[in-house]
């Protein structure tokens, strides 16, 4: 039996019925926020606005909670906590691994539901159903599938949702098999479905609720030079490559064949 299945083999445990039962009694009305942030990638403005853009779009009572290397600027309203370390061998870069975090078996205390959410989403309309979706469903991650390639069956964890400590052997799982993973995954999330497959804890959201600016609102060459991007029919919008939504809501691009037109009504949404 491989690490791998001896991590999904002790995941068991929590499918039983009285995981849910006593989960359902203990977490109810707990619903957070998840998002992080460290280097200089991304200013506090980022976390600021994805605080707002929550606020408006969600009735459910939550909490918002940014892990963090640097808190200054960021909304008092924000809980902000340490990211907690990975703990990789001989001082190996955490870098795009730090999400992976998220599933430390005792995050600061917090219990409950987590919806996880990166700084470059932008929140069209209500986002309730992302915590009320199949809510007693407490074993399982629900996440985005992969837009350009489902077969696949790869996360996009921009927007995943999962019950707090539900994955205890996730992070060690990731720790003793580092040197396999970091060779055979390409990143984060990559790996994080396959383990999840692999314990038949890997749901999608419905396709309509997540889309992707780069994939669903851009026409492709040569209309994306002159036409103006298209708002997509969805809950919440992706960025991912090279535009965040400051940049497509000014428009502009580097070589010609990137050039994409202003999105103004991305501003009314975003922040």
């Amino acid at each position: 039996m491989t690490e791998m299945q001896r991590g999904c083999h002790d995941l068991s445990a929590i499918l039983t019925p009285d995981f849910h039962q006593k989960n359902t009694i203990k977490n109810m009305n707990k619903h957070h926020i998840l998002c992080m942030k460290w280097g200089d990638k991304y200013p506090a403005e980022y976390v600021n606005r994805l605080h707002r853009m929550v606020s408006r779009h969600l009735t459910l009572p939550f909490t918002t909670h940014c892990l963090t290397d640097d808190p200054h600027g960021i909304d008092p309203a924000i809980v902000c906590h340490p990211i907690p370390s990975l703990d990789l061998p001989d001082g190996l870069p955490e870098r795009g691994w730090r999400k992976l975090t998220t599933f430390t078996p005792d995050l600061y205390g917090l219990t409950g539901t987590a919806l996880f959410l990166d700084l470059d989403v932008v929140i069209l309309r209500n986002i309730d159903h992302f915590f009320t979706h199949h809510a007693d469903d407490s074993a399982r991650t629900y996440i985005i599938r992969d837009w350009r390639r489902p077969w696949r069956k790869v996360g996009n964890s921009s927007v995943y949702r999962f019950t707090l400590g539900a994955y205890p052997d996730l992070l060690a799982t990731f720790r003793a098999n580092f040197t396999t993973i970091r060779r055979e995954f390409r990143n984060e999330q990559a790996w994080l479905s396959h383990y999840l497959r692999e314990c038949d804890a890997l749901r999608y959201w419905p396709d309509n609720w997540c889309k992707s600016y780069k994939y669903h609102a851009l026409y492709p060459l040569p209309l994306s030079l002159v036409c103006t991007p298209r708002r997509p029919d969805c809950d919440i919008l992706i960025f991912h490559g090279e535009v965040n939504p400051d940049g497509a809501i000014r428009g502009g691009g580097g070589k010609w064949y990137r050039h994409i037109r202003p999105a103004p009504w991305l501003a009314e949404h975003w922040g």
